[in-house]
């Protein structure tokens, strides 16, 4: 195991902060392997025993956050158990070494791209309002969509008694009786999507979300999971908005 600096080694085991550990060390009241600690000193946490005060500090590590991406079919309920007998999201989530939450939620007949974590904060700025982090769709509607319902559904619409954010639209496809629009928006109220559409006239066929920020489903398939990989990560992260003071 990589060695780590101790008065590190004292605040992750939760004993205390690293400047308080500090102050123990110069006090002469940690001891590594019977030898009084050296503030800095790097030690394997596993292997060196470590006292304070004459008492053995123990060493957990820490477990790692877990970020996962589901392709979430229809019909199954965005929760951890449903009292009702439901299909819930989690039945399809692989074993894992934490317990992991669902980052927002897709309705019962929404499916597409969700995201699952042990990362609270994490979770958190993708959720908050104020970190504007979008979410796109794509929604196939009935009978046809007209250039005014267009331009309402991006200029903001009055559902549950207030109006929505401006949001991008665009038509992807038109056939007879069916078009296939994407809508990109930036909040997460509740079924929001389909109210917008159901404000301008529109019936909803289906509904998938494609991407949450920069993060897309591509070729995940439904039903199925998979880990973000480190540069996904750190692109989610690099496109929070960061909250003004």
């Amino acid at each position: 195991m990589e060695k780590i600096r101790i008065q590190k080694i004292i605040a992750d085991a939760g004993y205390c902060s690293r400047r308080k550990a500090e102050e123990l060390i110069l006090q002469k009241r940690v001891k590594v392997n019977g030898h009084p600690a050296i503030t800095g000193q790097k030690l394997d946490p596993v292997r060196d025993i470590i006292t304070i005060d004459g008492e053995k500090l123990y060493y957990q590590r820490k477990k790692q956050h877990v970020y996962l991406m589901m392709n979430k079919p229809r019909g199954y309920l965005t929760s951890m158990s449903d009292d009702r007998g439901r299909r819930c999201v989690t039945e399809l989530l692989p074993e894992t070494n934490v317990r992991v939450y669902p980052i927002g939620r897709l309705d019962l007949n929404t499916e597409g791209l969700l995201l699952f974590t042990s990362d609270g904060k994490f979770a958190n700025d993708m959720m908050h309002p104020s970190r504007s982090v979008s979410k796109t769709y794509r929604v196939t509607v009935r009978p046809d969509i007209t250039d005014e319902q267009a331009v309402k559904l991006s200029e903001g619409v009055m559902i549950d008694g207030r109006v929505t954010a401006p949001a991008e639209v665009r038509v992807l496809t038109k056939e007879k009786n069916r078009v296939v629009i994407e809508i990109v928006i930036r909040e997460g109220r509740n079924r929001q999507v389909r109210k917008m559409c159901e404000a301008v006239g529109l019936e909803v066929a289906r509904l998938k979300r494609t991407a949450f920020g920069p993060l897309r489903l591509g070729m995940l398939k439904p039903s199925t999971c998979r880990p973000l990989t480190a540069e996904e990560l750190k692109a989610i992260r690099s496109a929070v908005k960061k909250p003004t003071k």
